[in-house]
């Protein structure tokens, strides 16, 4: 069966019109192998564990064995200014919390889009605030040092700075996840031994760049390729527009399938036993 390897129930029931207890019964009568709900602030893990357990209800008690936590903070504008504050919740929650398999999402994002859901602008990154996120970054890679965890990754339009403070710490244990840089790219993470996971975003590939994210997607090792949703966002084609659900996750499988000559239940095994690797599952 599909895999999903992340999802964010939180994120799906606060008001995106997505029905929790739903994606939960498709995910168990599909027999899911790996879910994975990821933390983007310090504070949140115990409470979506609470809601998972509570959304589940009695129906699904013993069936959802497939779903694991992640914990992290992503680079928020106020986190990153109170990251030492942030971080010793972060460590407080973990060890309080329940199959925790990795240490995430954290990472740079220098995505400018006042509109957007972040509603982040250049002006907020003075240099505290540029040096502050690469520190809350790399305190969180430590982290998954100290653990011994993989850590999962956020880069967007931050390239040289994600690599920069990874080669910094020199742990190299975890996803680049939601992967949205070249080749080049690639293989400066591929050869430092991080995974490339591949979400919904492939799907809205245009067709004069085609060739280039299929030669991508072709590039990815067989034992270092992940997909996901990223729910509940970048919900694939051809659900693009809304809310994003783990269940979607197999159109990604088919796109990348597609574009890698396989089949997209092969691919869906290949990433199970990668999963079954990275998160020691």
């Amino acid at each position: 069966m599909f895999s999903d390897t992340h999802f964010h129930f939180e994120n799906i029931v606060s008001g995106r019109g997505l029905n929790g207890k739903e994606i939960l019964t498709t995910m168990a009568n599909r027999d899911c192998f790996f879910g994975l709900d990821i933390g983007t602030r310090c504070d949140d893990l115990l409470h979506r564990q609470k809601f998972i357990e509570e959304t589940a209800g009695a129906e699904l008690e013993g069936k959802l064995g497939f779903i694991n936590y992640s914990a992290g903070i992503w680079p928020d504008v106020d986190e990153i200014h109170d990251r030492h504050r942030a971080m010793k919740v972060l460590e407080e929650s973990i060890a309080a919390g329940k199959k925790i398999v990795a240490v995430g999402e954290c990472g740079i994002d220098h995505h400018w889009n006042p509109s957007g859901v972040d509603g982040r602008c250049e002006s907020d990154f003075d240099k505290a605030t540029y040096e502050g996120e690469r520190e809350l970054f790399e305190m969180q890679l430590e982290l998954g040092r100290k653990l011994n965890l993989p850590v999962i990754i956020h880069s967007r339009d931050g390239f040289q700075d994600t690599l920069d403070c990874i080669k910094n710490c020199g742990y190299h244990n975890g996803i680049i996840h939601c992967y949205s840089y070249g080749i080049e790219e690639a293989r400066a993470f591929l050869d430092l031994g991080w995974y490339i996971s591949f979400s919904g975003s492939v799907t809205y590939t245009k067709k004069a760049k085609m060739e280039e994210m299929e030669n991508l997607l072709r590039f990815v090792p067989e034992d270092r390729i992940l997909c996901e949703t990223d729910a509940p966002y970048l919900a694939p084609v051809p659900y693009r527009g809304q809310p994003n659900s783990p269940v979607f996750v197999e159109e990604v499988y088919k796109f990348v399938a597609a574009a890698r000559n396989t089949t997209a239940e092969a691919l869906s095994n290949l990433v199970d036993e990668n999963v079954k690797t990275l998160f020691r599952v």
